[in-house]
């Protein structure tokens, strides 16, 4: 096979050289966006399946689907970029890479299918490296277990185990930043922030683009251009602290009451509950319990609601699915009920939520994440618009059922 000799220094740029010789567990990058971390990670992984022909890896992103267009065409792109697409077979179901001289692996997981995940084993060669992509979406640190233990055993000499997750900027209250981030400098962890300014690859427009967020949208850009972390573009609901507190000198006020709301997911999103306490005279609503759970049954759900000692409570649920509502009603859960749908619903909603000061107990660390990233959508110039961002969003969503019916129901129907 002929070839044609590339120059590393050239098609990878500069920026990344401590990433690229990094060889501890934990290889951790948050970066702002064109900070071209993605396609460096990319480059590094086609360059050492070379250098290292025993070793396989696994690619990790919280569902399935989102793998092909992100970092199996990233993958795709660096072979090419450095020569050597021929040297690998290149298979979209399943998703694979395989080099055909050796016949190392590069195998393709989703969070969405953790049977499967836990299930994986090389066949020739060893598991030496596991590339998390927009590792934020992995919600706790359980999750990311399961996926750090599948790097176990020894490997040939000359060889290592690596895990390295690469992210934009996310939350400050994400488990990433605490681990990795927060933690005392350690010889098994390597955790960088990078900006677009080491991407050299960018034209003059590129660049504009981001001096102009500078001048004009700071928050935008601290976020964007720099990679501190946050979220840019406004939160919805911002009135809002982490704290302990009693629930029962709560409950005692008069007028105060629990409130509770559910939020159907299964494969792809959690089933979400809310649980909280309404002091409506005060306007304040006490976050202090939530289930969020995967794989769920409705019986399964059934039985963690009501051993969680909610189960006579009135729980507000998702309308979309009265099926699930009704088949929870027989699984003892009586006093469910639908939430209430009208025109601007979800706005009206929000509306409800954004008067009220929260507080929520640190042990809801689900409910933590999302309301820190729980933000304004924005358009194509950047600017906030008047509905929120998707994403990670269910105990939101339970949360504004749960809100909206113990409010007027007769003004504000959801």
């Amino acid at each position: 096979m002929s070839r044609r000799r590339v120059d590393i220094s050239e098609a990878v740029g500069r920026g990344y050289g401590e990433f690229w010789r990094f060889r501890g567990r934990y290889r951790v990058v948050k970066g702002s966006r064109a900070s071209k971390k993605s396609k460096t990670a990319a480059l590094w992984y086609i360059y050492h399946l070379l250098r290292y022909p025993k070793a396989s890896m696994l690619v990790v992103r919280r569902t399935y689907a989102s793998l092909l267009r992100s970092c199996y065409t990233e993958l795709r792109w660096a072979a090419r970029r450095l020569g050597v697409e021929r040297e690998f077979e290149f298979r979209t179901s399943p998703l694979e890479i395989t080099r055909r001289r050796t016949g190392q692996k590069i195998f393709f997981k989703g969070l969405d299918d953790p049977m499967k995940l836990t299930s994986l084993s090389v066949y020739d060669g060893v598991l030496c490296w596991i590339w998390c992509e927009e590792a934020f979406e992995i919600e706790s640190e359980d999750d990311f277990a399961v996926v750090d233990e599948l790097l176990r055993g020894r490997v040939p000499e000359g060889y290592f185990k690596q895990v390295t997750l690469t992210f934009n900027p996310w939350s400050g209250t994400h488990w990433i930043k605490k681990r990795f981030f927060d933690r005392p400098p350690s010889a098994d962890v390597l955790a960088i922030t990078t900006t677009y300014k080491c991407n050299e690859f960018l034209d003059g427009d590129d660049i504009r683009m981001f001096e102009d967020m500078k001048r004009e949208r700071p928050e935008r850009y601290r976020v964007a251009g720099l990679g501190e972390w946050g979220v840019f573009g406004g939160l919805v609901y911002d009135d809002f602290m982490v704290a302990e507190f009693d629930r029962s000198e709560i409950l005692s006020r008069r007028g105060a009451a629990a409130v509770f709301g559910l939020d159907f997911g299964y494969t792809n999103d959690p089933s979400a509950l809310f649980c909280g306490v309404l002091d409506k005279a005060r306007g304040e609503l006490y976050v202090f319990d939530e289930i969020y759970e995967r794989a769920l049954t409705n019986d399964m759900l059934a039985a963690r609601i009501t051993a969680r000692g909610y189960g006579k409570e009135r729980i507000v649920a998702d309308a979309a699915e009265p099926k699930s509502i009704e088949e929870l009603r027989r699984f003892g859960l009586y006093r469910i009920c639908a939430a209430k749908k009208g025109r601007d619903s979800v706005m009206s909603g929000i509306d409800r939520v954004r008067r009220l000061r929260i507080v929520c107990d640190p042990r809801c660390r689900n409910f933590i994440s999302e309301i820190c990233a729980y933000a304004w959508a924005v358009d194509g110039n950047g600017v906030p618009v008047n509905r929120p961002a998707g994403g990670s969003d269910h105990l939101m969503d339970a949360m504004r059922y749960a809100i909206v019916d113990s409010m007027d129901e007769s003004k504000y129907s959801f």
